[in-house]
């Protein structure tokens, strides 16, 4: 499978989106760097996906809650309330990409170091009770 330049592009404009929001919440939630963020973000999945992709994806059916409250996190962000809106895009961050979370969890129980984080006491069980419900 050939990547695209597209593609390449899209994984380091969410690459950018992921620093500047984890730089924003380091931050006390800068409503700046966490609406760069979400734009990059944004951005690198439409590059990734492509646009008709990424627009099918958001307005299917059953992910119309997700989809409404994801972009409704930006809104509220972009209004000036930082922490409402983030609060607001994680569950709707949640509600789009939960059923990913599990193959994620086992995806990342194979990296050598993560796998390690991930089977201290406490970690393991949330994870087990997460990749276990699904």
């Amino acid at each position: 499978m050939e990547i695209t330049t597209g593609q390449k592009l899209g994984v380091g404009f969410g690459s950018f989106g992921i620093f500047f929001i984890l730089l924003g919440v380091l931050l006390l939630f800068d409503k700046g760097l966490l609406a760069i963020g979400n734009l990059f973000c944004l951005a690198g999945l439409s590059c990734c996906m492509g646009l008709e992709k990424t627009f099918a994806f958001f307005v299917q059916p059953e992910r119309k809650l997700g989809s409404a409250a994801f972009l409704g996190g930006i809104l509220v962000l972009l209004a000036g309330y930082p922490f409402i809106g983030m609060i607001i895009e994680a569950y709707g961050f949640v509600k789009l990409f939960g059923g990913l979370i599990p193959m994620a969890i086992s995806f990342f129980r194979q990296v050598p170091v993560i796998s390690l984080l991930l089977a201290l006491p406490g970690i393991s069980e949330f994870c087990d009770s997460i990749t276990n419900k699904s």
